[in-house]
C-alpha cells in the first residue's frame, strides 16, 4: 500500500486515496478525543464469542505468581523462557476454563446461589468451633486479595467445570491382555550378536580438485533465502495513555513522510526515532536486536521486496518494517565452500570403505563363518548395546542379520531369541495405572478438540503485543 502510493503520488487516483486516508485519520483522532482511552480494545481472547480481558489475564497471573516460591517468582521475572512459559500457562488456563463454561451454559447447567452459600460454609478455612465464621471468611478473602463476588464466581466455575468434564477424568478399564502385552513389549529382552565397523578406522588422503567438484555436484550446499531489512521504531510506554497518544502521533507523522516518498532514515532522523538496517537475516536468524522479535521476522518474510508494513503496535512502542532486498535460496559457489568440503568428502569416503567391509562381514555371518570381534549381548529396548543395535534387535525377527548405521559406524547385527520377562506384579500394577492415566489424557484431549471446534478460539494479537508480549 505504501509502495503503491509513493510510486503513484502524482496521479489523480492516488490523491483521492490519500484524501480518504487523511480524513480517516482525522476521524480516528476525533473519536479518541471524544471517547478517550476507554475506546481502545482490551479484550485478549475470544472463545466462541465470549471475551477474556487483559484484566482477567493479569488477575490469574498474579494468583499463580503468589503461589510460587520466591525463587520461582524471581525466575518468572528474569528468565525470558520462564516468563513465556507462565504467560502460555495463564493463556491456556483462561481459554480452557471459558471453553468449559461455554459448554456448561449450552448444556443448561446452573449453580444456584444457595448451593454456593452451602459450599462456602463447608470450607474448614472459614470455620471456627465447627461453625461458619463470617469474620474468618472476610479475613481470608482480604488476605488473598479477593472480593466475595470473585470467590463466588470462582467457586461456581469450579462446580460447573466438575459437572461438565468430571466424567472425562474417570480412568477407563484396561483389559488384562493389554497390560500383559504392554508389559512384555517393555520388559522383554533380545539376544543379539553384533560387530562394529568404524568409519575412522579407514585412513583417507587429501582429495583432488576434481574429486571435490564431483562431490559438490552430488551434494550441493544450499544458501537459504535471506533478506536485507530496515525499520523505524518509536519508543513509548503503552500503558500510559498520554505517552501512548504522543508516540502514536509521532509514528503517524513518520508514516506520512514515508508515504510521501521520504526514506525511512530521513523520517526517523527528523522525529528522533530509532532507525536500523540489517543487511542479512534469514527465517531462523537469532539477531541481537530487541525490536525484531521472532514474530516480526516472520512478518518480514511474508512481505514483498521494496514494501513497508502497516504501523505495528508493540509492548514497547510502534514500528514500521521494510524489506529492502530479497535474495532467493540458491546453491553456494564451489570456491566459497571448498575448504569446508574437504572434511565432508573424507567422511563420505570413509563411509564407503566401512560399508564395503560391513557387507563382507554380513555375508560371512549369514554363511556361518567366524567373525572377528563379534559380541554377544542380551539387550532391552534401552540398554545393553549402541542405540542402532537396539533398534535393529527389536525390529527384526530371530535369526535375521542386517547392517545398522550410526553417526560414525556401521553395525553388523544378527537377532537372537526373545527372552520373556519374569512376572512382576508391582511392575504390572504400575503399568496398569500408567495406561489408565493415558486413557484419561486421550479422552480429555479429544473432548478439548471438540470444544475448540464448537467454540473457536481467537487471540487478539494487537492487544497481546501491546499488553502481554515481552
Amino acid at each position: 500500500m505504501l509502495e503503491y502510493l509513493r510510486n503513484a503520488a502524482d496521479k489523480p487516483v492516488a490523491k483521492v486515496l490519500m484524501f480518504i486516508l487523511i480524513f480517516s485519520f482525522v476521524g480516528w483522532g476525533a473519536a479518541e478525543w471524544i471517547f478517550g482511552s476507554s475506546a481502545r480494545d482490551t479484550n485478549l481472547i475470544s472463545v466462541g464469542g465470549e471475551k477474556i480481558s487483559v484484566q482477567q489475564f493479569n488477575n490469574l497471573r498474579s494468583r499463580e505468581l503468589s503461589n510460587m516460591s520466591k525463587e520461582e517468582q524471581r525466575a518468572a521475572y528474569t528468565d525470558p523462557a520462564k516468563a513465556a512459559a507462565l504467560t502460555n500457562s495463564v493463556m491456556a488456563n483462561l481459554t480452557t476454563n471459558q471453553l468449559i463454561l461455554n459448554r456448561a451454559r449450552d448444556l443448561g447447567f446452573v449453580v444456584s446461589d444457595k448451593r454456593i452459600a452451602d459450599e462456602i460454609k463447608q470450607y474448614p478455612q472459614f470455620q471456627s468451633g465447627g461453625e461458619f465464621s463470617p469474620w474468618l471468611f472476610d479475613a481470608v478473602l482480604q488476605n488473598a486479595g479477593l472480593s466475595e463476588q470473585d470467590f463466588a464466581n470462582s467457586l461456581r466455575a469450579d462446580i460447573l467445570r466438575s459437572m461438565t468434564v468430571g466424567a472425562t477424568n474417570v480412568p477407563l478399564a484396561v483389559p488384562q491382555f493389554a497390560v500383559d502385552a504392554a508389559y512384555n513389549a517393555r520388559y522383554a529382552k533380545r539376544g543379539v550378536n553384533y560387530t562394529t565397523v568404524k568409519f575412522a578406522d579407514y585412513k583417507i588422503g587429501e582429495p583432488s580438485e576434481e574429486q571435490l567438484q564431483t562431490y559438490y555436484a552430488q551434494n550441493p550446499q544450499v544458501v537459504p533465502e535471506n533478506r536485507s531489512v530496515s525499520y523505524v521504531f518509536v519508543a513509548a510506554d503503552m500503558n500510559k495513555p498520554d505517552v501512548y497518544d504522543e508516540g502514536f502521533k509521532v509514528a503517524q507523522q513518520i508514516e506520512d513522510m514515508i508515504i510521501s516518498g521520504d526514506s525511512m532514515k530521513v523520517a526517523a532522523d527528523k522525529h528522533k526515532a530509532k532507525y536500523a538496517k540489517i543487511e542479512k537475516i534469514n527465517r531462523d536468524s537469532k539477531i541481537a536486536d530487541k525490536v525484531l522479535t521472532d514474530d516480526l521476522i516472520a512478518k518480514l518474510f511474508a512481505m514483498e521486496s521494496g514494501s513497508e508494513s502497516e504501523l505495528i503496535e508493540l509492548k514497547e512502542g510502534f514500528v514500521i518494517l521494510r524489506v529492502d532486498e530479497v535474495r532467493a535460496q540458491h546453491n553456494a559457489e564451489f570456491n566459497d565452500v571448498k575448504k569446508s568440503l574437504v572434511g565432508d568428502w573424507k567422511k563420505a569416503e570413509q563411509r564407503k570403505m566401512a560399508y564395503e567391509a560391513a557387507n563382507e562381514k554380513l555375508i560371512a555371518l549369514k554363511n556361518g563363518e567366524a567373525i572377528k570381534g563379534l559380541k554377544n549381548a542380551e539387550v532391552t529396548r534401552t540398554e545393553g548395546a549402541p542405540l542402532a543395535v537396539l533398534n535393529a534387535a527389536f525390529a527384526g525377527k530371530a535369526g535375521e542379520a542386517s547392517i545398522a548405521e550410526d553417526a560414525d559406524a556401521f553395525y553388523v547385527v544378527r537377532v537372537g531369541d526373545t527372552v520373556m520377562p519374569k512376572e512382576d506384579k508391582a511392575k504390572k500394577d504400575a503399568l496398569r495405572k500408567e495406561l489408565e492415566n493415558m486413557s484419561v489424557r486421550f479422552v480429555t484431549d479429544d473432548y478439548t478438540r471438540f470444544l475448540k471446534a464448537e467454540y473457536p478460539v481467537k487471540v487478539n494479537e494487537k492487544t497481546f503485543n501491546r499488553f502481554i508480549a515481552k
